[in-house]
C-alpha cells in the first residue's frame, strides 16, 4: 500500500453536501480532497433531480402541444423524437457538470475519481477510476455517500433486466408499454412523463393509495389525474414474480387480497425506495457505525461515532431531498465555527414534479391524528380563485392546518399548477413564525397563483375559545 497523503479535508461522496464540503473547506485555506466514483456534481445533477425535471418539461411541453386547439392554435400531427429528447437532457447536464468543474478550480478543491474503503480512522484507500491506488487521510473527513434504487427480491425480477431512474433517463426510445412498480415521487413524475411522451403506462403499487405518505384526499386527487391523462394504476398490489425481458416483453403476476392477475408489458421500471450506499467500505474500521436500517449513525449536529468524522445527506438519514443535503452541510459549517444549530425540528418541503405540482411543507392531517395534535382546517379547489383560470389550468386543491389555540401555521398542502413555488410563501410565514392572520389579510397582486392564499386562508375557523360548544378536529 502506498503512503498515506496528509490533507487538512478529505471528502467521500461529491453530491450536494459533499461538494460544497469541498469548495468551501478548500476557499478556506485548507488542504482538500473530494473522491467521488463517477459523477461529478453528484446524481441530482446527472441522474436524479435536474435532468428528470428537463424530461419533465419535455412532457409537459407536448402535452400542451397535444392540446393546442384549447389555447385557439391550429397545428397538425406532432410526434415525439425521444433521442432529441435526450439530447436536451444531456446538453443540459454537460452544461451543468462545466459549471462544477469551474467551480472545483476556482476554489482549489482536488478531485479524484476512484473508489474508496476505510482502513482505518480517518484513512481511505482509494482504488483510482484510471488505475492506480492512492492512500489518504486527514484531520477532518466527510462523508456523502448517498444512495442507489432499491431492487425488491422478486423472483424473476432481476433476472428481467429492469430500468431504475437511471436507465429511464438515458432511454432515445419510446417504450410501448412501461410497467411502473412504485408509488412514490419518482414513478410519478417519470410514469406521467413517459406516458405524455407517448408510452402506455401501467403503475403497481402495495399502498392503498398514490403518494402514501400524503392524505387520502391527495391520493385520490392523483388517482383521478392518472385516469384522466390514460394511466393504469393497480393499487394494494404484491408482485409475486416476473418473468420476460424489459425491453422487449415481460409479463407479472400479482396478487391484491385473494385475487390475482396477469399483467404483460414492454419495460419495466422499479421506484420502490433507496438504499444507503454504506455497505463493503470499511466504515467500521474507521469506527464508524450505522443504524439497522443502513444510515450512518449520527446526532443532531450530524458527527459520527468516530472522532471529526460526519456525515450528511442521505447516507446520514435525512430526508431524501437534495435541499436537505445542502441544509446538512451548513449546519455542520455553522458548527464548526461556534454555532449551535442542529438537525430537530427542522421544517422540509417537498415538491412532486408531476403536473400539476404537489407540494408540501409542515404536517398534514394525517400525521397531526398520529401525533394528537388537534388543528383547524381551510381547504378549497384551486379554481376558486383566477390565474388558473386564465392559464386553463384549473385541477387540484390548497389545504391548511393552524393550530387550535394559536394562529401559528401547522402545515400546508397544494395540488396544482406552480404548487411548489405557492408553497414557499407558506413557508417563509412558518419560518418567521408568524400567525396566518399575515397571509390572510395580506394583498397579493391578481391574477397570480399566490393570491390563493388569501382565499384559503380566509376560511380557516375561528379559534376553539371563540367557538363555544364547538369541539377541534384532532
Amino acid at each position: 500500500m502506498n503512503p498515506a497523503e496528509k490533507y487538512d479535508v478529505l471528502v467521500l461522496g461529491g453530491g450536494t453536501a459533499g461538494k460544497l464540503a469541498g469548495w468551501m473547506m478548500a476557499k478556506e485555506g485548507r488542504r482538500t480532497a473530494v473522491v467521488d466514483r463517477k459523477y461529478i456534481g453528484g446524481s441530482c445533477v446527472n441522474i436524479a433531480c435536474l435532468p428528470t425535471k428537463n424530461v419533465i418539461h419535455s412532457a409537459k411541453v407536448a402535452s400542451l402541444v397535444n392540446r393546442h386547439r384549447e389555447f385557439g392554435i391550429e397545428a397538425g400531427p406532432i410526434s415525439i423524437n425521444m433521442a432529441a429528447v435526450y439530447a436536451r437532457k444531456r446538453d443540459m447536464v454537460d452544461g451543468v457538470i462545466q459549471v462544477h468543474m469551474n467551480k472545483y478550480r476556482a476554489a482549489g478543491t482536488e478531485l479524484i475519481f476512484g473508489d474508496g474503503m476505510f482502513t482505518g480512522p480517518r484513512t481511505l484507500h482509494v482504488a483510482l477510476r484510471d488505475g492506480g491506488e492512492r492512500t489518504l487521510t486527514a484531520d477532518r473527513v466527510f462523508l456523502d455517500l448517498g444512495t442507489h434504487a432499491a431492487m425488491p427480491d422478486t423472483p424473476g425480477l432481476q433476472e428481467s433486466k429492469p430500468m431504475t431512474h437511471i436507465e429511464a433517463l438515458e432511454l432515445q426510445r419510446r417504450p410501448k408499454h412501461l410497467i411502473v412498480l412504485g408509488g412514490g415521487y419518482v414513478g410519478l413524475e417519470l410514469g406521467q412523463a413517459l406516458r405524455r411522451l407517448g408510452s402506455r403506462v401501467t403503475l403497481i403499487t402495495r399502498d392503498s393509495q398514490l403518494a402514501a405518505a400524503e392524505d387520502s384526499d391527495v391520493g385520490a386527487a392523483l388517482l383521478q389525474l392518472f385516469h384522466d391523462e390514460g394511466i393504469d394504476v393497480v393499487a394494494g398490489a404484491h408482485v409475486l414474480r416476473v418473468s420476460g425481458h424489459s425491453g422487449s416483453q415481460v409479463s407479472l403476476e400479482l396478487q391484491s387480497g385473494n385475487v390475482t392477475r396477469i399483467v404483460e408489458g414492454t419495460d419495466i421500471l422499479v421506484a420502490v425506495g433507496r438504499v444507503p450506499n454504506t455497505q463493503g467500505i470499511g466504515l467500521e474500521k474507521a469506527g464508524i457505525e450505522i443504524t439497522e436500517k443502513g444510515h450512518i449513525r449520527v446526532n443532531d449536529r450530524l458527527e459520527t461515532t468516530a472522532a471529526n468524522v460526519w456525515a450528511m445527506g442521505e447516507c446520514a438519514g435525512s430526508p431524501y431531498f437534495t435541499h436537505v443535503s445542502e441544509d446538512d452541510f451548513f449546519v455542520i459549517r455553522e458548527n464548526l465555527n461556534g454555532g449551535h444549530r442542529s438537525t430537530k425540528d427542522r421544517l422540509v418541503p417537498y415538491t412532486v414534479f408531476i403536473d400539476p405540482e404537489l407540494a408540501r411543507v409542515g404536517l398534514n392531517e394525517s400525521q397531526a391524528r398520529e401525533k394528537g395534535v388537534p388543528y383547524r382546517l381551510a381547504s378549497g379547489p384551486v379554481e376558486a380563485f383566477w390565474r388558473p383560470w386564465t392559464i386553463s389550468e384549473r385541477r387540484g386543491f390548497l389545504k391548511t392546518l393552524v393550530d387550535v389555540h394559536s394562529d401559528r401555521i401547522l402545515g400546508f398542502t397544494a395540488f396544482g399548477p406552480g404548487a411548489g413555488e405557492l408553497m414557499s410563501t407558506v413557508q417563509v410565514a412558518m419560518l418567521a413564525g408568524l400567525p396566518y392572520t399575515v397571509l390572510r389579510d395580506a394583498i397579493f397582486a391578481h391574477p397570480t397563483m399566490t393570491e390563493g392564499l388569501k382565499g384559503l386562508f380566509v376560511g380557516v375557523p375561528q379559534r376553539t375559545e371563540d367557538r363555544a360548544g364547538q369541539r377541534p378536529r384532532a
